[in-house]
């Protein structure tokens, strides 16, 4: 059984049974939770994902969750949100949204409202996790106690760190995702120049979210001459195009489709290299997000690890760190719960 320890400040201070609505906020959907606590660990009792950018608003969202299900106020409202957060408020970075946590609490009415990064949400998620949630993509021998790295492509790129305190894991939020993207052979510097057309900087989230598959994709289509078929061209044009080059590339059926996902696993894997580093995550390496679920198989090709461990020096630690995958796509809806029962302060 995989078995990750968080700290939770408030976990033997509660007594009564309190209701938390929880909330995953990002660019393409939102997903709302009720759940209650029991016993130090929290049972779900509804819970819906609505379009984002259908709503005017987060708070006409939980509106309408609240009157759909027919619920009382619950006691707390706990949100993993796609951007910064400061001192309680936030500007969602691919949403026009802007939450502050004063303003929920007038306008819900709900006494303890928390606002908290996404990713931290997410390793806040791992307290609630079954085995059937998380798979291996590799799996140490030699696991060290250390920190841990938590990276997850999706509309965006999140990146985490968990800071190991000597028995328990306390995540943290970082906004890695945004720094720059870095070659390091013609290609990438090719590509790199193709991507500065669009953007002022290139940062790593435009090659490893959602549309940074596509602009890989296109890269390889407009700039390196590889084929695009009438009816890859029609998917393209009525798909999500992320989802068409990925299922394309498993099934083998496009030349430049199967190396756009061999150059994105290339890419995923160096970045992830330099999180584990720059965080000296020894403990493991979780990727979470919408993401590496769809792309399980690619993920556990040799490509992936042979590209991870790959480093200056450091092969040897990166190489006994074990690499997790998230496969539950509710992970972050949970770990907003979590810390809002039991990790606010």
């Amino acid at each position: 059984m995989i078995s990750f320890p968080l700290f939770f400040p408030k976990n033997k201070k509660i007594k009564e049974t309190i209701t938390v609505l929880s909330a995953d906020i990002g660019g393409t959907k939102t997903s709302l939770g009720l759940f209650v606590t029991a016993n130090g660990k929290l049972k779900p009792l509804k819970d819906a994902t609505f379009s984002s950018k259908q709503h005017s608003s987060f708070y006409d969202i939980v509106k309408l969750f609240l009157k759909e299900n027919k619920s009382n106020l619950p006691d707390v409202l706990s949100i993993g949100v796609a951007g910064p957060v400061v001192n309680g408020t936030v500007k969602l970075t691919n949403l026009s949204w802007t939450l502050n946590t004063d303003e929920l609490k007038q306008k819900t009415g709900i006494r303890a409202v928390y606002l908290l990064n996404d990713l931290e949400a997410t390793a806040y998620g791992l307290a609630g996790v079954r085995d059937d949630d998380l798979a291996y993509i590799y799996n140490s021998k030699q696991v060290a106690n250390g920190n841990m790295a938590v990276l997850a492509p999706g509309t965006g790129l999140g990146e985490a760190g968990m800071f190991w305190d000597g028995s328990a894991y306390r995540p943290f939020a970082t906004e890695g995702g945004h720094s720059e993207f870095s070659p390091r052979n013609d290609l990438d510097i090719e590509l790199l120049r193709f991507l500065r057309d669009q953007y002022e900087i290139v940062s790593w989230e435009h090659l490893l979210s959602g549309a940074g598959i596509y602009n890989i994709y296109r890269f390889l289509r407009d700039v390196k001459g590889y084929k695009e078929p009438a009816w890859l061209s029609e998917k393209l044009e009525t798909e999500d195009p992320a989802a068409v080059i990925s299922h394309t590339a498993m099934r083998a059926l496009n030349d430049g489709c199967v190396l756009a996902m061999e150059n994105y696993i290339t890419y995923l894997a160096r970045e992830a290299t330099s999180l584990v580093l720059k965080l000296k995550a020894t403990g493991g390496l979780v990727l979470g997000g919408g993401i590496p679920p769809k792309i399980y198989p690619l993920l556990r090709s040799e490509l992936f690890h042979q590209q991870f461990q790959k480093s200056d020096r450091m092969e040897l630690l990166l190489g006994d760190v074990p690499i997790y995958i998230i496969l539950n796509s509710k992970a972050a809806l949970v770990g907003a719960a979590y810390y809002g029962a039991y990790g606010a302060v």
